[in-house]
């Protein structure tokens, strides 16, 4: 895949460069010295070419130092991302959108009724929101991670409908009280913007584990800046930086589905440090995203 347009022809600076530097080499080392000159023309060129230490960062499998001079994508793990509209993540995804829209309008009668609304699975959730939105900042993530963790109970789309990798609306999952990772997200997602969290700040993110090549789905949310991660295995949220062995392939929001960039550019290390208890693994549950998408 090409890389964005606005791209800096690397050849074309170093062209500039070596002209300028082949110039200057001229004037010191008549002037100095042979020596002495290609020793000052080899320092000052190469802060020419690089620019100055201290505007560089160090580089590591989460942070690509001198790859961020180019610029962070806004997206969850800071990587770089482009629509993608066919395939079957796409078409499950359109059709789950659609089922949502019919679900906004029951919840929002059910919100303004309660008292006559017939769906449990409605008053449920309405129910978690209503707590949540009594709270504020990352306990507002958390009361929803946490209660929707423990609403539904984890199950195989295999063991519950007899095929796999099928994508339930939040009430769907609600009524039958079970569901698997991408249900727990997609619940996730719709309860966090009821309780007041911007459109632009929610994602869902497909990754698949580095260790296992098996799938998972996790909610995202963006506070403050920060990417935190809803994992249906984790009552605690793990910030994009930290979490470890998950290669993001799909994220998922208002827009509709983009795909991660190939060899995209990294997220970078947090200024802070990382203390045993913030770095994380998330954990997947086996068999619940087809690869194929």
């Amino acid at each position: 895949m090409e890389l964005p347009c606005n791209r800096v022809r690397p050849f074309r600076l170093y062209e500039i460069v070596a002209k300028r530097c082949s110039a200057f080499v001229k004037t010191i080392t008549s002037a100095r010295g042979a020596v002495f000159g290609r020793a000052v023309v080899v320092l000052v060129c190469s802060l020419a070419c690089f620019g100055p230490a201290n505007d560089l960062q160090a580089g590591t499998l989460l942070s690509p130092g001198a790859a961020t001079l180019f610029g962070k994508s806004a997206e969850p793990f800071g990587r770089i991302a482009y629509p993608h509209s066919f395939g079957s993540l796409s078409e499950k995804w359109r059709g789950v959108e659609r089922r949502l829209d019919d679900e906004r309008v029951q919840l929002a009668l059910c919100d303004s009724d309660r008292e006559h609304c017939a769906s449990s699975a409605a008053l449920q959730f309405l129910a978690i929101v209503d707590v949540a939105r009594e709270r504020d900042g990352r306990a507002r993530l958390g009361e929803i991670n946490r209660a929707i963790n423990l609403a539904i109970h984890p199950m195989s789309d295999l063991a519950q409908y007899g095929e796999i990798d099928v994508w339930s609306s939040p009430l769907v999952t609600f009524y039958r009280g079970a569901g698997d990772c991408e249900d727990y997200a997609i619940a996730k997602f719709v309860a966090l913007q009821l309780a007041g969290i911007a459109p632009d700040d929610l994602r869902i993110v497909v990754m698949r584990n580095t260790l296992s090549g098996e799938s998972h789905a996790v909610a995202a949310v963006r506070l403050d800046g920060h990417w935190w991660m809803l994992d249906n295995q984790r009552m605690a949220m793990v910030e994009d930086a930290y979490v470890r062995n998950f290669q993001p392939l799909f994220v998922i929001g208002q827009s509709g589905v983009m795909k991660y960039e190939a060899f995209p550019l990294l997220a970078a290390a947090p200024e802070r440090d990382v203390t045993p208890s913030a770095t994380l693994e998330l954990a997947p549950q086996p068999g619940l995203i087809s690869p194929s998408n």
